[in-house]
């Protein structure tokens, strides 16, 4: 039995389409993959802006705000909680250019307004979390805006979260590429460095995705503790990638079990959880998936975790003592391989 507590996102199931080719396979309704989830044993789903509140443009501020307390009591139904919503900026003209560090003054108003309604949401759905994955923020064209500029933009726009609402909580999803070119804010040093500007640090720190610190050239289970030493882990998106390329979200360890697993060691050594964190999955089905199996990549990604948490419980840390003393690392990572292979 897991000690961890599961969320997902209704993007997670998806009909298939990327940048290269259309559809392959039919689009679930949104209630049903709510229903699937819960019966697959996740405790809370995440949220963009515009999940919640579809068309979020095209109402009034207490519309959104009635849309969000009946998606409330749809979670209540099948008993999930929210766990964080995210303004999803990336999608919308006025973000072309980015939403918080956008050239133009309009398109930042409207990226605030976005992050504003955002956290209305949260609030009906009665949680803290405002998530920012920061897409589009940095540069297409290297000259076309100060990373100094940039950098303060983002800040000035946390800080007006921030005293928008005294509760909410900012957590900075970092990202190093794709599909901007040149990020601002792309690893979780510079999310630690991000919310150490702020008005108030205690409010602002991390979502560590396992994809984003490999396209960074990092190990997920180290940014992951970078974090936590800092008190700022706040979330994470667990996911892989096979190299660094586009953005994947493959299936939870099925590329870097080795890594996947020291991602579950240093979650449960550090007692991740223990304050109501969630383990977060965003990952993507293959796009020749078929229909029946939609939710097979969600529910491998839930298995591989729990099958690397019961090997986590059955590492032999005095064994591990002895060959740091030793100096034994060849002993030592030959027994961490045996342990995943299930060789005794």
């Amino acid at each position: 039995m897991s000690k961890f507590k599961f969320s997902v996102g209704p993007w997670n199931v998806h009909p298939g389409a990327d940048s290269y080719g259309p559809e392959t396979r039919k689009d679930i309704a949104f209630e049903e993959k709510i229903k699937k989830f819960a019966e697959m044993g996740f405790s809370a789903i995440q949220f963009h802006d515009d999940d919640a509140v579809p068309n979020i443009n095209d109402y009034t501020e207490e519309e959104i705000k009635q849309k969000a307390r009946d998606l409330k009591k749809l979670l209540d139904q099948y008993g999930l909680a929210a766990e964080f919503v995210a303004p999803r900026l990336w999608m919308d003209e006025h973000t072309a250019d980015g939403g918080f560090m956008s050239t133009s003054e309009e398109d930042r108003e409207y990226a605030m307004w976005r992050a504003y309604r955002s956290i209305d949401i949260a609030r009906e759905l009665g949680c803290d979390m405002v998530v920012l994955w920061l897409a589009r923020e940095g540069t297409l064209c290297a000259e076309a805006k100060s990373p100094v500029w940039a950098t303060k933009m983002l800040i000035e726009a946390i800080n007006k979260m921030l005293e928008y609402d005294p509760a909410i909580r900012i957590c900075i999803e970092p990202k190093p590429n794709e599909p901007i070119d040149r990020s601002i804010c792309g690893t979780m040093g510079h999310v630690m460095a991000v919310s150490a500007a702020t008005i108030d640090p205690s409010r602002v720190g991390g979502n560590l995705e396992s994809a984003h610190a490999i396209l960074a050239g990092l190990d997920p289970a180290h940014e992951i503790g970078f974090a936590m030493a800092m008190g700022k882990l706040m979330t994470v998106h667990l996911n892989d990638q096979n190299g660094i390329k586009y953005d994947q979200d493959k299936s939870f360890g099925v590329e870097n079990l080795r890594a996947a697993f020291n991602q579950v060691k240093v979650l449960k050594e550090n007692g991740y959880g223990d304050h109501g964190e969630y383990v977060g999955l965003d990952v993507k089905a293959m796009r020749t998936t078929k229909d029946e199996d939609s939710y097979k990549h969600v529910q491998n990604s839930l298995d591989i975790f729990r099958a690397l948490e019961a090997k986590v419980d059955k590492f032999d840390y005095e064994f591990q003592k002895k060959c740091v003393e030793n100096r034994d690392f060849e002993g030592l990572e030959m027994y961490v391989m045996k342990l995943l292979m299930g060789i005794e």
